[in-house]
């Protein structure tokens, strides 16, 4: 039995539809004149809104005179509206609240009161015996529903908040054409300012003859009114120029907040800055999203003015709908999926998708660190303990090497095929703040949290060049983003936690420019132990001498320069989804060739959102055991790269990845057994390299300079460096060592002439 079987109610009907009377009194009107040239009475509006509300139905439940319900015992004061049902109760009322939405959503919020009320009206009936009371309530239902309409407009309790599948407008397509209409934005908010009170309604009183009056504050989140100059009393004229002052205690306010948000990396064009843009929220949307966070905004652009020229005004958006997308997204079609999941069963998939990793870069120094790099955009399994730890599943990875290694095209590359996001920087333009966020001052004197380019890629990869550059400061700084994966603010009265779940590429150079062989990887390595531990994976890239590999190398880059297909980079941005599917699929049936950016994007995005691996008993147990040999197999305590517990996550994250690469929930063994491997080829040999068989030589060399260079002795170089060779010392290393007596003081060089 429905709650309202007995009572009359409008039925649907067409909102253009207007009686006689209102026809006859819109002509001597001039508000209802306008009505008629738009065609739409906001009274019929209010009225066909309210049947929408009581009336809809999903499957046999009504499903807003449910909300409603919830609404008014939680005592709550938003209602979600989804746009795509009110398309499929009356388009055109769906119509004029995309072109109009300023006019008609306060009258839309005084249906929605109207509907609560004769929905609590039925309740309270049903459960009334007596007739008597029947018919008291019903009078009493129709005198509230007679209040003045302007009184509930100021402090109507009910906040609508639309959602739906509109079309997404980027913040630089805001245009003229969408002032004061419904659109959708996507964004990131980078900032957030402090919560203040905005009038709604002010009461003003006389301060001479306590004339009161009432004001009505419209135009908007940042309108303002001016109060009379004159008072309006019967003595009006005795009480003296602006005798009037603002009533706290009777006025009414609602909270507004002002967030700037920024266009989302992927969709700003190559060469051009990320736009901005100023957007207020207010009520129950204040304080709903952090900097940092993705948000798809329903909003409606409006003007600012804010020069002396009335004619020249910004644009902010005032929002009605705030959703926040668990991840960004990287839309995909069923072939795509389909053939994805036949590629992940290809038994060479991991070579597969390491050889497509950077195909332009070539050496057999590289093959490694394209594995680790597929490993860090996959990631692991991020993990809640019970008590509420967050073990990280991001993977952060070193390159630490020679100039001239293709170390930077490594970064950029990661950064183009991140999913979802991925952000380059370079270390000696970066600073703490940059990286992590900071607490800005405005022209109020206010501060606000703006967040920096960790936060903005969360979810993501941030490729940081040039790390070594970075001051030590700074490099502090991000020592909590890359183990708790969140950043800590305590500054200006300002306290918070932002999240930061990101995977850090990081390259840098040794101390001195180059690797020096004749000192220690401590001596080469310009880092803290701290910063050092908390990468799960570090490359030494070394430029060696090899006569077979340079020719590699020369033929490789030549081919590279003579390829026909160097201009073919705009034809794979313009990929379709069909021919990426067409790719995947050929190259899942036949296990050669090599994948697209945007098919390997894709895939990747793929594997990350539809596979969590585990470890099971068998794995971890060859990964305890594995773990205690390389511990004690580790050398000195002392090392600049200790072996620690950090690294036995690394290598449960490794094999993570590598498992859901395969789309496997299961980590298998011969995943352990290759994490172990590709940490063996970084971080172990980082950490055990010593000085090498050249350091002896050194030694032996710098004995024989100082047995044969006696106290006062001139000695010809040319001849010392001949007697030297006739013992066996090379003449490179004669050169270094009395460089290095030099430096010291031991010996004075002098030039003849």
């Amino acid at each position: 039995m429905d709650f309202d079987e007995t009572r009359l109610y409008y039925s649907h009907q067409s909102l253009r539809k207007r009686n006689d009377d209102e026809d006859a009194n819109a002509i001597n009107n001039d508000n209802e004149e306008q009505e008629e040239n738009d065609g739409i009475s906001p009274a019929v509006v209010r009225r066909h809104f309210r049947e929408f509300l009581r009336n809809y139905r999903n499957g046999n439940q009504y499903y807003y005179r449910d909300k409603l319900t919830r609404l008014h015992r939680r005592q709550s004061e938003k209602l979600q509206i989804d746009l795509q049902h009110l398309g499929e109760y009356d388009p055109e009322l769906l119509g004029l609240l995309r072109m109009h939405p300023t006019k008609y959503i306060p009258f839309m919020e005084l249906a929605s009161m109207d509907a609560l009320k004769s929905i609590l009206y039925e309740n309270d009936r049903q459960q009334t015996v007596d007739g008597d009371s029947t018919n008291n309530n019903e009078d009493e239902t129709a005198a509230a529903a007679s209040t003045n309409e302007s009184e509930i407009m100021s402090s109507s309790p009910i906040q609508l908040l639309f959602r739906g599948s509109l079309a997404l407008t980027p913040l630089r397509k805001i245009q003229s054409q969408h002032i004061n209409q419904l659109i959708k934005c996507p964004g990131i908010v980078i900032s957030t300012q402090p919560v203040k009170s905005r009038a709604t309604s002010l009461t003003i009183r006389c301060g001479r003859c306590l004339d009161e009056q009432r004001l009505s504050v419209e135009g908007g989140a940042f309108a303002g009114t001016h109060l009379p100059r004159r008072c309006s009393g019967p003595e009006g004229d005795q009480c003296g120029p602006f005798p009037y002052a603002v009533v706290p205690d009777e006025s009414k306010f609602c909270d507004r907040q002002s967030w700037k948000v920024q266009e989302v990396p992927e969709s700003v064009p190559t060469g051009e800055m990320p736009r901005s843009l100023l957007v207020a929220v207010e009520r129950g949307l204040v304080d709903t999203a952090p900097p940092g966070t993705r948000v798809e905004l329903m909003g409606i652009p409006t003007l600012l003015t804010t020069s002396a020229d009335k004619n020249v005004q910004s644009v902010y958006l005032q929002v009605v709908g705030v959703e926040r997308p668990k991840a960004p997204t990287v839309s995909l079609t069923p072939a795509e999926e389909t053939a994805f999941a036949a590629l992940a069963k290809h038994p060479k998939v991991y070579d597969i998708l390491s050889r497509s990793m950077a195909p332009s870069l070539s050496g057999s120094y590289t093959v490694d660190i394209k594995k680790a790099i597929l490993c860090l955009l996959l990631s692991g399994s991020r993990k809640k303990l019970p008590d509420g730890v967050r073990l990280r599943g991001d993977i952060n990875v070193l390159l630490l090497g020679d100039p001239s290694t293709a170390k930077s095209q490594f970064l950029q590359f990661a950064s183009r095929v991140a999913a979802p996001v991925g952000i380059y920087t370079s270390g000696k333009g970066s600073s703490a703040a940059g990286l992590t966020a900071s607490v800005v001052k405005d022209k109020a004197g206010e501060f606000y949290l703006e967040g920096g380019a960790m936060v903005m890629a969360d979810g993501g990869v941030v490729c940081i060049d040039e790390f070594d550059k970075m001051r030590p400061q700074d490099r502090v700084a991000i020592h909590e983003a890359m183990e708790q994966q969140t950043i800590s603010i305590a500054k200006a009265g300002i306290t918070t936690v932002l999240n930061a779940r990101t995977s850090v590429l990081a390259a840098a150079n040794p101390v001195f420019g180059r690797y020096d062989d004749l000192k220690s990887a401590e001596e080469n390595i310009d880092l803290m132990t701290t910063i050092l531990s908390r990468f799960d994976l570090i490359f030494l890239v070394r430029d060696t001498r090899d006569e077979e590999r340079d020719i590699q190398i020369c033929r490789h880059v030549m081919g590279v320069h003579m390829s026909k297909n160097n201009g073919s980079s705009s034809q794979q941005t313009d990929e379709t989804s069909a021919d990426i599917a067409r790719l995947v699929q050929k190259i899942a049936d036949t296990g050669e060739g090599e994948l697209s950016i945007a098919a390997l994007k894709k895939y990747i995005y793929y594997c990350r959102t539809r596979c969590q691996p585990r470890l099971d008993e068998t794995s971890g147990e060859q990964l305890v055991s594995h773990y205690v040999q390389i511990r004690n197999s580790a050398g000195s305590k002392n090392s600049s790269i200790p072996i620690t517990v950090r690294q036995l996550e690394a290598l449960v994250r490794l094999s993570e990845s590598l498992a859901k690469l395969r789309l496997d929930p299961q980590v298998q063994p011969e995943d352990v057994q290759e994490a172990l491997r590709l940490f063996s080829v970084s971080t172990m040999v980082a950490a055990s390299t010593q000085a090498t068989s050249v350091q002896n030589d050194y030694g032996y060399t710098e004995q024989f300079l100082q047995l044969r260079l006696k106290k006062g002795q001139l000695v010809n170089r040319s001849r010392l460096l001949e007697e030297a060779a006739a013992q066996g010392h090379s003449a490179v290393v004669v050169a270094q060592a009395l460089h290095a007596m030099v430096g010291r003081g031991e010996v004075q060089e002098r030039h003849s002439g």
